[in-house]
């Protein structure tokens, strides 16, 4: 005979259904918010093994980093763009929750995230952030500090002034766009730290690049970035 617990478990699944926001299918465990097959499809990087990633060569001559990765790479039609797309524009932060718990889970499996003193998600300007309902970076940091036991920083840094989507842009207008447009509100907390800055997808590196060159007005400040998906050119 089935328990009471368990009873109101398959009544509760019958008018709300959990359902798997990559495939649609409702076979999935209770405390996963992916199957089991659509997060073995997640198109892995595994570049938080290697020095001399993808990444980090997008930065190499711009910005003095420590470490970079992604999660994942990212195309059009994908399943991570769906996923991306649920989580910037349809208010699903549980996947976003998820995935940063994921993120922080797969980085900890190398020694070269061992030493993160505190996460920063890229910030959002506030009119964009209050439209939106939250930051997706500051959700995805959310779950990676649970696996990883790191503090998240969320208002450290802070976007002083709206930008244009950098979406058509190419990389010299994307960084006249962003340049100027972050600010540290207090450096001496930043200072003798290893820091990660958090992003949801990376194309050409401008706005990280941007962000991260206020953070390292702090001195003796190391800086590393993660983010979920890496855009394959």
């Amino acid at each position: 005979m089935k328990s009471w617990n368990t009873i109101i478990k398959d009544f509760s699944h019958l008018f709300f259904p959990h359902i798997c926001p990559g495939c649609g299918t409702d076979i999935l465990s209770s405390n996963s918010v992916l199957c089991i097959r659509c997060i073995d499809n997640l198109p892995v990087t595994n570049f938080h093994f290697h020095t001399g990633n993808q990444v980090e060569k997008i930065f190499w001559g711009r910005i003095p980093l420590t470490y970079a990765t992604s999660l994942c790479y990212f195309n059009s039609g994908s399943l991570i763009q769906s996923l991306l797309h649920q989580l910037k524009y349809k208010g699903n932060k549980e996947l976003g929750y998820f995935l940063g718990r994921l993120m922080g889970s797969i980085m900890i499996q190398s020694n070269r995230f061992s030493n993160i003193d505190a996460l920063i998600p890229l910030p959002l300007f506030p009119s964009k952030e209050k439209q939106r309902g939250y930051n997706q970076a500051a959700v995805l940091c959310d779950g990676m500090s649970e696996t990883m036991n790191i503090p998240v920083l969320k208002d450290i840094v802070t976007r002083v002034k709206s930008t244009s989507t950098q979406t058509k842009k190419n990389r010299v207008e994307r960084w006249q766009n962003i340049d100027g447009k972050f600010a540290v509100t207090d450096l001496s907390l930043l200072k003798n730290q290893h820091v990660l800055l958090v992003d949801d997808v990376i194309t050409t590196g401008a706005t990280l690049e941007a962000c991260g060159q206020e953070i390292l007005q702090a001195e003796n400040t190391r800086l590393s970035i993660a983010t979920l998906a890496y855009t394959i050119k």
